[in-house]
């Protein structure tokens, strides 16, 4: 394929995470726009991407963009795209999914069943056939509008990247995995420092923080529906990345990394949950009550996702809940403290303003998460 034009999606608010991951990789940004990174790779970037990247949602192999205001423009500009190059005459393809943002298309069936024929009728013309069996591997399509810009890509991930493998048992309101990971990553945590999350559910945030910590690639231990293309990308690339990825594991390091929870039944899924991810060694969890949380230990972290008070009958236990929360905080007096929620009050419960806040939509929820940085540790002279 050579090179080739990416695109990651990810949570609204969170770009500038993954900018910096697919920068580590290696990779060239090409742009930052709202929701998404886009960057160049080639074969090996598809694989490494999927495999490594913590904070994206999937990777897109961009097929191209142009205009298109009306149903008409719409079906020529997917037809003019060079299709042939990605699908063989015996792929089963299809749009995935479509969506319309200030667009004058806006119905994503219409938008979804018009390009299907447009794509068609170019592999017709290209193939010399009038009939697809499609008995192949799987082409799923994703176009995003904007404006009028349609933007078309070819999804080589599949199930979200979120979805690590490793989460069989979950809550009932869970974070998602790739969300997880970028609070994280948005804070100086490293794995020799203590994490606490007292509010840990399914367990998410202190088994992506022990991947962190052992080097174990988000995408370590599932597939990815790019390699069934055996026309674009050979098994051997895909082979020696998942084993790069192996190799990277480090199982014998040292972690502080505790998980409290009110309710035993969710001790037990979060512990089932670390199994599954291989770090269930590295994660302290307990049923415990964020009311006795507290620490010997010295600049710690607290990293958590507590309730927000999303039903009306739960609105007005959040007020002392959060009081809770920063009363417990304030007798941490070296250890710093980030919270991500959709409680409005949080603040002024906590009784203390962040020293930043981010906006972050979780889905369509507007959540903040609030940081409160303690001191750096000293220097260890060596």
């Amino acid at each position: 394929m050579g090179r080739l034009e990416l695109i990651a999606p990810c949570h609204f608010g969170l770009e500038a995470v993954l900018k910096k991951e697919i920068y580590d990789l290696g990779y060239e940004i090409l742009s930052v726009e709202d929701g998404k990174v886009i960057f160049e790779g080639d074969e090996e970037a598809v694989c490494r991407a999927n495999i490594f990247l913590r904070s994206a949602e999937r990777v897109l192999i961009k097929v191209g963009s142009f205009q298109a205001k009306t149903y008409d423009e719409l079906f020529e500009g997917t037809k003019a795209l060079e299709w042939e190059r990605f699908i063989p005459s015996d792929g089963k393809f299809w749009v995935a999914k479509a969506a319309s943002v200030k667009s004058q298309l806006f119905s994503p069936s219409d938008i979804q069943s018009i390009m299907k024929k447009a794509m068609v009728e170019r592999l017709k013309s290209v193939y010399h056939i009038s009939w697809f069996e499609e008995t192949g591997a799987s082409y799923p399509i994703r176009a995003f509008l904007f404006k009028d810009t349609v933007t078309v890509g070819l999804d080589t991930t599949g199930d979200s990247l979120h979805k690590r493998g490793y989460r069989k048992l979950t809550a009932k309101a869970p974070i998602a995995e790739n969300l997880a990971a970028a609070l994280i990553m948005l804070t100086p945590w490293s794995g020799k420092r203590s994490l606490v999350d007292p509010f840990c559910g399914s367990g998410t945030i202190p088994i992506e923080a022990a991947m962190m910590a052992a080097n174990i690639a988000p995408g370590m231990k599932r597939s990815f529906t790019a390699q069934t293309w055996k026309n674009l990308i050979s098994s051997k690339e895909w082979k020696d990345i998942f084993e790069e990825a192996n190799d990277l594991v480090d199982l014998k390091v040292e972690t502080d990394i505790q998980g409290f929870d009110l309710d035993e039944n969710m001790v037990y899924i979060a512990r089932e949950n670390a199994k599954l991810a291989g770090v269930d060694h590295l994660i302290h969890f307990q049923k415990r009550n964020v009311s006795e949380l507290s620490s010997p230990k010295k600049y710690g972290f607290i990293i958590t996702n507590p309730p927000y008070g999303e039903r009306l009958e739960d609105k007005q236990s959040m007020g002392p809940l959060y009081r809770i929360i920063g009363e417990r905080y304030k007798k941490l007096d070296t250890w710093s403290m980030f919270l991500i929620t959709a409680y409005e009050n949080a603040e002024n419960d906590l009784g203390m303003k962040a020293m930043k806040n981010r906006k972050i939509y979780n889905g369509m929820m507007k959540t903040y998460f609030y940081q409160y940085l303690g001191p750096k540790p000293p220097k260890q002279n060596g």
